[in-house]
């Protein structure tokens, strides 16, 4: 029996994903013609007003190792945020089948991989809807024990909606694990402890360092706060100290002691004024070390062109203090407890899907994520391989609301033949401006996974017969060679078709 249509809603797909299949075909697929309609006019309303359900995990790169009965939790604690419209179309769904708002509560349960251990914690994981409108939890209360040997796991992250029904598991980034911070000199051939211009960070203090009192850098209302309860992720960037602060060049390389540094806030942008990062021992801030910084050292950021004035916390507000000098060794400023901070490099996996077009009967997951593209061949038949992880033989590639022939090659391998771009529609050859349209992966369900890469296509430089020809559009513009150029971003990919 078909699923009714609620007043307002995409039609679901009745076909349902079966992830049993364990022999992957190795062939070119396609949808039949009537499921390709249905579902591609599906696809032109989420592309018109994506629904979709984002999934974040914030954790740190490192953690340390308990001993003996000694807990010690992750810090910062690992954090997830439930994000976008789908959520809200979903809670609509499961309240027009009766289920009522607790149907739709969602719950979680994160703990460690299971690898090289059999008894594995998880901690249960309730979401608060924030001012945003984003859910958030926290797993506060997460270690790794003495008896796991293990030099690097994984966070596995499972979600359920409170009526039983299983969402998806998902996994956080590699992290490595320490016995304790290093208190040798840093050296730069052990990078996996070393900070990176560009790379995320998280700061947090810990007032006589007792864990009770631990508070978190972070931004709320547009204001820098110290949070007792969420954290936040900052890019950490190198500066150029030749520069004023309005130009403010950003440089490559490891951050040391001494160097001008800037962090911004990786969720909304805001950034703080340059900062000299010091090394702190014994509440002193060091002024003559110059040496590689490490995950979880004690530092402190003294303002750029200031008289010894530091970041600090008191309370929750953070201020400036102003250090002490000391008479008997011009190398050392006396700081306060607010002043000290602990540095840690941060990680961030995002899992983005949309239910609107699926009967959701199984978990979204795997759920896929696109790392790169390489375009092979040209002309008509121009050939793309998307790169990544979690691929599976019912996965195919949509240009914009075109499905592509694709075939499945391995977890991390997908390849596609690219439409023709009359696809498109049959007058779009004499537009004169490129046409870009977003990469999508769909199940065989209809259930859509949405990805920060798109692809343009840049039309013929032909006019339409009696047409005059524009002053910036050379005359001779019909004799160019056949060609097509390649411009791979992070965030865009580009097929130049010219003739």
């Amino acid at each position: 029996m078909n699923p009714q249509r609620q007043p307002g809603a995409v039609e679901p797909l009745t076909h349902p994903y079966r992830p049993q299949s364990r022999s992957p075909p190795r062939y070119w697929l396609r949808s039949n013609p009537y499921q390709a309609n249905l579902l591609r006019d599906g696809v032109r309303r989420y592309l018109q007003l994506p629904a979709d359900q984002t999934v974040l995990i914030l954790h740190a790169k490192v953690a340390q190792k308990s001993y003996g009965n000694e807990k010690r939790f992750f810090c910062p604690p690992p954090c997830v945020y439930l994000s976008g419209p789908g959520w809200k179309l979903k809670q609509e769904q499961l309240t027009a089948r009766d289920l009522g708002e607790a149907g739709f509560r969602v719950w979680g349960y994160m703990g460690l991989d299971s690898m090289g251990s059999s008894l594995m914690e998880t901690q249960k994981l309730s979401f608060e809807e924030q001012p945003d409108s984003k859910g958030f939890g926290c797993a506060k209360a997460l270690y790794i024990s003495d008896a796991d040997k293990r030099k690097h796991f994984r966070l596995v992250l499972k979600l359920f909606f409170s009526n039983g029904q299983e969402i998806g598991t998902f996994h956080s980034k590699l992290i490595k694990v320490i016995s304790k911070p290093s208190q040798k000199k840093q050296s730069l051939k052990n990078t996996d402890l070393c900070i990176s211009s560009g790379s995320k960070v998280s700061l947090f203090n810990r007032l006589r360092s007792q864990t009770v009192s631990t508070r978190y850098l972070s931004v709320e209302g547009g204001a820098f706060i110290a949070s007792a309860r969420q954290w936040a992720a900052f890019t950490l960037h190198l500066a150029d100290e030749r520069y004023t602060r309005s130009e403010f060049p950003l440089r490559e390389g490891y951050i040391r002691y001494g160097s001008v540094v800037q962090l911004i806030c990786t969720a909304t942008g805001i950034t703080l004024p340059p900062l000299i990062i010091r090394k702190v021992s014994k509440q002193y801030a060091m002024l003559d070390v110059d040496e590689p910084i490490s995950q979880l050292h004690k530092c402190a950021f003294q303002f750029q062109g200031s008289d010894r004035m530091y970041l600090c916390l008191s309370t929750e507000k953070v201020i400036q203090f102003q250090a002490s000098p000391c008479p008997k060794e011009a190398n050392r400023e006396l700081l306060n407890d607010g002043s000290c901070w602990t540095i840690i490099g941060t990680e961030m996996v995002e899992y983005t899907f949309s239910e609107s077009l699926a009967c959701a009967r199984e978990p979204v997951s795997p759920v896929p994520l696109i790392a790169a593209l390489q375009l092979t061949g040209g002309g008509d038949v121009a050939m793309l391989e998307v790169q990544g992880e979690h691929f599976h033989a019912h996965l195919k590639v949509w240009f914009g609301d075109v499905e592509a022939e694709t075939m499945y090659r391995s977890p991390k391998s997908l390849v596609c033949v690219v439409p023709d771009v009359s696809a498109f529609g049959s007058d779009w050859r004499w537009l004169r401006y490129p046409i870009t349209v977003p990469l999508l992966l769909i199940r065989d369900d209809g259930l859509i996974y949405s990805s920060s890469f798109t692809f343009t296509y840049t039309p013929e430089q032909s006019l339409l017969p009696g047409q005059p020809v524009p002053s910036d559009v050379p005359q001779d513009s019909d004799k160019l060679l056949d060609s097509i150029h390649q411009e791979f971003t992070r965030t865009n990919f580009h097929l130049f078709m010219q003739s």
